[in-house]
């Protein structure tokens, strides 16, 4: 497997300090900015839009992973790439025609992944996974940051690693929900390869020392 990535969620930075944190990003051995986008309908929470991504990639020098957690994202491909999406993740659970909207994100020059919640079987990717440059699993119920990560999760990464090395790919699996010291050797163990983190490095006591803490143990 190549090397985990650590990806920060900004969710969970300091808004009035948002070029600060990207700068700690930047600066650390963080390999993406994960971007969490919430409409208050397919989630019952609304995070931000288009202006604060744009002013995240202003002073971005890592890819932007952005997140959506939106109904029907097909609708907003094309601007999310505009403002600087490196990778866009779309729910399974969003959107009817899943199919057709990771060619739209492949055909705005973005990479394309899929998300699954808690309870979504892995099995429902079997035939999309040759598109999928990533598969995020949540191991939290989306929506909110700083929830406890469900132990669920591990049989999940599981069973999609085995799937995704049935078919010959290298589909990515990224984990976003509590992910802590506490259970990052086990996901990678597991199959996980890019690990989100919001709170656990965002109210540490030194950021930077934490995101190297966390790579290091995560390829340890």
């Amino acid at each position: 497997m190549s090397s985990v990535l650590i990806a920060p969620s900004m969710l969970a930075s300091d808004f009035g300090n948002l070029q600060r944190d990207v700068e700690m990003v930047n600066n650390s051995d963080a390999d993406w900015f994960h971007i969490d986008v919430m409409d208050g309908h397919f989630v019952p929470n609304i995070s931000y839009g288009m202006p604060i991504i744009q002013a995240i990639k202003k002073h971005a020098t890592k890819p932007l992973d952005v997140h959506l957690m939106i109904e029907k994202p097909e609708r907003y491909i094309e601007e999310f790439a505009n403002v600087g999406a490196d990778i866009i993740t779309v729910h399974h659970e969003s959107t009817v025609h899943l199919h057709r909207t990771l060619t739209q994100i492949e055909n705005v020059g973005c990479k394309a992944g899929v998300v699954l919640n808690l309870t979504t079987p892995v099995s429902v990717l079997e035939d999309i996974l040759p598109k999928c440059f990533m598969v995020l699993l949540m191991s939290i119920n989306p929506g909110f940051g700083g929830q406890k990560f469900e132990d669920m999760t591990y049989a999940r990464v599981r069973k999609l690693r085995k799937m995704i090395l049935d078919q010959g790919l290298d589909t990515r699996i990224e984990i976003d929900g509590g992910v802590s010291n506490k259970n990052a050797k086990a996901l990678v163990d597991a199959g996980a390869d890019v690990l989100v983190a919001g709170s656990y490095i965002f109210k540490s006591n030194n950021q930077t020392e934490t995101i190297k803490d966390l790579k290091s143990l995560a390829n340890s």
